[in-house]
């Protein structure tokens, strides 16, 4: 009877593998939250559970920036040239070829003219994912053309940054478009017309250096990383052990270096009070007295 009553071994069937298609979430760097790609997007690539901000594509930020249907882009037909014939790994023509493909871009910044609230202004923004959105002659002349383009007919300007610095490939005549922008930038203060400068995660070297420090009002997303040299050269540079929280946005906040660090959601209100408060709305003109 015992033996009648011996459990039967079941086999269990195989588990099947569930085949998660790539792209559709991300982990992220903050708190280890997984986090579905669509909602990510829905919130501005800001994490719904900590805050941290992901890099965001340049015409998803200029959407959330400006009125609906008013930004009209400049030179978006301007490409980089191979001048130098750089030779390397890989060659800076199928780079180029490579960053285009991906983003969709034709370099790594877009600039053009928008509303934002009253205020008509320029706008350029950085797109990190083409080439970390190295500063090369197509960057430093869109940038200097919005600038005098501001200057002639007495717009604001605005910057968003993203960069990880001059663009190697192009050598000296990358480095060249630090001076040209910041003498653009001049002219345009010498008419006394703002400038506006943001930072984003993350902005380095040759663009810190020049028209991203040179704003009117400098503003930060939080937990940006700002500086010209990275943490880990100037660690092994210096031998010395670096403080808490070095090159973030807050840490250059405490220091002087930026006059606000504004999260995302909030950046669009913040530029236009700024606005508001650096170029107030024109005076009526003074009606004639009435004839007696």
């Amino acid at each position: 009877m015992m033996a009648a009553a011996r459990k039967l071994k079941v086999q269990k069937a195989p588990a099947k593998k569930v085949e998660i298609p790539e792209g559709l979430w991300t982990k992220c760097k903050g708190c280890d939250e997984v986090i579905y790609n669509r909602e990510l997007d829905e919130n501005q690539r800001i994490c719904p559970k900590c805050g941290a901000h992901f890099s965001v594509g340049a015409w998803q930020r200029i959407a959330s920036l400006v009125e609906q249907g008013s930004f009209q882009e400049m030179d978006s037909e301007m490409v980089s040239v191979d001048l130098l014939k750089f030779t390397g790994v890989d060659s800076y023509p199928e780079k180029l070829k490579q960053s285009r493909e991906d983003t969709g871009l034709k370099d790594a910044v877009i600039t053009g003219i928008g509303n934002l609230g009253a205020h008509r202004m320029g706008l350029a923004v950085m797109d990190f994912r083409f080439m970390g959105a190295s500063m090369g002659s197509v960057v430093g002349e869109k940038i200097t053309r919005l600038i005098e383009r501001c200057t002639a007919e007495r717009l604001a300007c605005v910057v968003i940054n993203a960069s990880g610095g001059a663009r190697m490939q192009e050598g000296l005549m990358s480095l060249m478009q630090m001076a040209k922008t910041s003498a653009a930038l001049a002219r345009h203060a010498q008419a006394r017309l703002p400038y506006i400068s943001v930072l984003t995660h993350p902005t380095y070297a040759g663009v810190m250096a020049s028209y991203a420090s040179l704003g009117d009002l400098i503003l930060a997303e939080p937990g940006a990383m700002i500086g010209f040299a990275g943490p880990r050269v100037i660690k092994d540079t210096t031998q010395s052990e670096l403080p808490h929280g070095f090159q973030t946005s807050e840490f250059l906040l405490e220091r002087g270096l930026i006059d606000m660090v504004v999260p995302r959601k909030q950046l669009k209100a913040t530029l236009v009070r700024a606005l508001d408060y650096l170029l107030p709305p024109a005076k009526p003109a003074a009606q004639p007295a009435a004839a007696v």
